[in-house]
């Protein structure tokens, strides 16, 4: 079980994070995304994997004016 933004998730155990922001719908052009309190780089998404008790959270950028 890998935690995605405070919500419990299953089958996420070594899924790369590229993986899991495009099974959870997210554009990643419009996110951050930090694995257990750290910041990983775009470039790095597909090269990092999630295991069971990861905590990850995934912040969305809104424009607006």
């Amino acid at each position: 079980m890998v935690k995605v933004n405070g919500e419990e998730k299953y089958g996420y155990d070594n899924v790369s994070v590229a993986d899991m922001v495009e099974k959870e719908g997210y554009s990643i052009t419009r996110i951050a995304v930090e694995v257990n309190g750290n910041i990983v780089s775009k470039k790095n998404y597909n090269e990092i994997l999630l295991h069971s008790g990861d905590v990850v959270e995934v912040v969305s950028f809104v424009g607006g004016g």
